[in-house]
């Protein structure tokens, strides 16, 4: 009677990024309803070109990770990870080209995981060619997500304690049902009764009865066949709490109506009292001046928050082996007891910055006898990405010498503790955790975990002592540990070749190292191709000292009287030395190369004043369109500094200017300007070459692994060629003298008559100049 459902989601296509680390991936959210039976998942990537379909763009595998409830910890590169860094799992499926401009990758998920979903996706590894944006049509890949899925509605719900009558119909294989599990659950146990086919009674159910917890259960999943079983029973032990639980039945038999009575019983520990043994205070594990100011025990005064479900050790030496999954229980003189969760206070510093303390902490006294059980609650969403972190510290002093070691499991959405003699296992059939244990010997451990899960994770703390025969149940030694665990953005905040950024996915923030010099890692710890400290120096002393080169053109400029110059030069050497040193900007750097570009050209234009006024209102001029034009580059760069006009444009204007000056002297001259061939050949075409090479190397050779060198020999050519390009300074003739000055007030215009009638002869004239005032 449940009834299918599609419903359909997808994310805005997203521009794909060469992997370098998490910082360039594509990160998208996902929600996966609950009921959902079918998962199809519809990838689309698609190339770009110039605003039209990139048909002749190169095929780039596109790589897409899968993984629930949070983020996936991705390692293309198969880097190593920081110490004491759990990696949890994820799936990926890399995209091939199946059309020129255009493929979808398209893949079923049966049952899958309801609540969040992440999507991760990038290009492989470039060559790390650093080009000019705008200087040919680059080649875009956009990724697109879509997630349609199919649920039902309508799943009959079971109820624990009662037993319900139900019916397969003749043309259903299967039924499907679900039970909600509350907190402090130590068992389900799901039973068949009373199978009839019509009228017929059956001695045993031929079905398969299987169940699993968040979602309908899988082939993989626990079952248990009941076709020659007298009773059908399907037991399980430690569930996750506050989660739904499914319940299928495949039926054998065909074409017929089976009818059945089922029910399923939910063992809650949190009834029994475990205090009575022993004072509330022990069992709650506080110092015992904390009591209770009424007589009331544990369990009456706390009968529900303060009672989670723990296995007990307390006197039997022969643990409880679990047959279908092989592991060992803890042994205990009731499986059903249920010891108490310690809450943690949970303090917010900033973003992902998370402490959480435990109350009367952070020493702990664990008990020979018991489990300290502690619960750590992670936000939904806005925790899952970070970094969780746990410091596990035993004082030696008090074991008082025994060979004690405290085993801790930390598993999420259910506690767990269990042990055997020899080895200790944190798996259930339902939860898979991870192991910490600290001893007189290694007394301090770490555990990271990138991107948790959010909900609730529980840390048990035991102690056992170790024997000839493996570990055993201590006699009177009570370990005291110090715990800490705390939230952090980046593991140990990416180390000293590493940054953490904060980033942003829509309305989802996760945290991510971005690596230098060489460094490589999720921690920016893996060093198998970092660079040495002695190529760090090299490399930093080659761009700081290549700026050097700009020196000689300082001296020529003011050798030439070209001031402006000599300053846009001057400070082009100290920023572009300052910011490569402190922090490989290169907005500041490109600016003063620009404005050193367009001073250069105009100082080589020399363009030459014609009246008093003019020569006034021309000097004013040129100095507004300085001001104006630097503050207008300086507010194009911080928007695009690697744009092409960016860096094209006031070039083309200041060689614009250049060759309008040089025009106008060639006809006034009514000959070549400049006009020796020596200052062609040797100054004019050596700096148009050096200064087009320079160019030449930033735009199409420079990587981002021979940036150190290639980047220092453009700051040597750049400078070099400004040596060739400015104009000389200008010689006076000593035949004539000059004529002395009036004193006054105003401008002086001095008119070179031999220049501007165009003679070549000084002989011609008599006086070679006249200056008024």
């Amino acid at each position: 009677d449940c009834l299918f459902v599609t419903d359909y989601f997808t994310r805005t296509p997203r521009k794909l990024n060469a992997f370098r680390s998490f910082a360039s991936v594509e990160l998208f959210h996902f929600n996966m309803p609950d009921d959902t039976v079918v998962a199809v998942w519809n990838l689309i990537t698609f190339k770009e070109q110039g605003g039209t379909f990139g048909d002749s763009c190169p095929d780039r595998n596109v790589t897409v990770y899968f993984r629930s409830g949070a983020p996936p910890v991705i390692n293309p590169f198969h880097t190593s990870f920081p110490k004491d860094t759990i990696v949890p799992g994820s799936f990926a499926v890399t995209l091939t080209w199946t059309l020129p401009n255009r493929t979808t990758g398209v893949f079923n998920i049966t049952s899958p995981l309801p609540g969040d979903w992440f999507l991760a996706a990038h290009l492989p590894k470039d060559e790390g060619k650093i080009s000019i944006k705008g200087l040919y049509e680059e080649c875009q890949y956009l990724f697109q997500p879509q997630l349609i899925v199919q649920r039902l509605i309508g799943i009959p719900v079971l109820y624990p304690g009662y037993l319900v009558d139900q019916m397969i119909p003749v043309h259903n294989k299967s039924a499907l049902y679900k039970v909600y599990i509350p907190n402090y659950s130590s068992r389900i146990k799901v039973q068949l009764k009373g199978c009839r086919i019509s009228n017929r009674t059956m001695e045993s159910c031929p079905v398969i009865l299987k169940i699993r917890a968040k979602a309908p259960p899988l082939h993989n999943s626990t079952y248990i066949d009941c076709k020659d079983r007298m009773s059908c029973e399907l037991e399980t032990k430690l569930p996750f709490w506050e989660h739904w639980y499914y319940i299928l039945l495949d039926k054998y038999i065909g074409n017929v109506n089976f009818y059945f009575r089922i029910q399923v019983q939910v063992k809650d520990c949190s009834k029994p009292s475990i205090a009575r043994s022993s004072s509330p205070n022990s069992a709650l594990n506080m110092p015992q001046s904390f009591g209770f100011p009424t007589g009331l025990s544990l369990t009456d005064s706390l009968p529900a928050a303060g009672l989670p479900p723990m296995m007990q050790n307390i006197s039997e030496s022969t643990p409880f082996v679990n047959e279908d999954t092989g592991t060992h229980l803890l042994p205990s003189s009731d499986m059903d007891t249920c010891w108490p969760i310690r809450p943690t206070l949970r303090n917010e510093l900033d973003t992902f910055s998370v402490h959480f303390y435990i109350f009367f902490g952070p020493n702990i006294s664990i008990p020979p006898n018991r489990a300290a059980v502690f619960a750590i609650n992670l936000m939904p969403v806005l925790d899952s990405g970070g970094v969780l972190n746990l410091e596990l510290k035993l004082n030696v002093s008090s074991v008082m010498r025994e060979n004690v070691t405290v085993f801790g499991c930390l598993n999420h959405g259910t506690p767990l503790t269990l042990a055997d003699n020899s080895t200790v296992s944190c798996e259930s059939e339902f939860s898979a955790g991870f192991v910490l244990s600290v001893n007189t010997t290694s007394n301090i451990t770490k555990l990271r975990i990138p991107y948790p899960q959010t909900g609730t994770w529980y840390l048990s703390l035991r102690s056992l002592c170790t024997t000839d025969h493996g570990f055993a149940v201590c006699s009177n030694v009570t370990a005291e540990v110090y715990l800490r665990s705390y939230l952090t953005p980046c593991i140990n905040d990416c180390g000293t070749y590493g940054q953490c950024k904060l980033l942003r996915t829509n309305n989802f923030l996760y945290a991510a190292c971005e690596c230098k010099a060489g460094w490589d890692g999720w921690g920016c710890t893996d060093n198998s191709v970092a660079y040495s400290y002695g190529f760090q120096l090299l490399s930093t002393l080659l761009l700081c000292l290549s700026n050097l080169m700009f020196v000689p053109p300082v001296a020529i400029a003011i050798r030439s009287h070209c001031l402006l110059e000599a300053s846009v030069y001057i400070f082009t050497m100290f920023f572009s030395t300052v910011t490569l040193y402190l922090c490989n900007e290169t907005a500041c750097q490109v600016f003063y190369c620009i404005l050193f570009q367009a001073v250069t050209n105009h100082c080589v234009s020399s363009l030459p004043p014609l009246y008093q006024l003019f020569n006034a209102v021309l000097d004013f001029s040129f100095k507004v369109l300085y001001l104006l034009g630097a503050m207008v580059l300086s507010m194009a760069l911080q928007l695009d500094r690697h744009g092409l006009w960016n860096l094209l444009g006031p070039s083309i204007f200041a060689l614009g200017i250049m060759a309008i000056a040089w025009t106008v002297r060639t006809i006034r001259r009514r000959r070549c300007y400049p006009p020796t061939w020596k200052r062609w050949v040797f100054y004019l075409f050596p700096g148009t070459v050096i200064a087009t090479s320079a160019v030449a190397l930033y735009a199409f050779v420079e990587t981002e692994e021979n940036y150190f060198y290639i980047h220092s020999i453009w700051h040597m050519l750049i400078a070099g060629s400004v040596g060739f390009l400015l104009p000389p300074r200008a010689k006076h003739d000593n035949k004539v003298p000059p004529i002395q000055r009036r004193r006054g007030c105003g401008y002086q215009l001095c008119v070179n008559e031999h220049e501007e009638m165009g003679l070549v002869d000084p002989a011609v004239v008599s006086i070679n100049s006249i200056c008024t005032s």
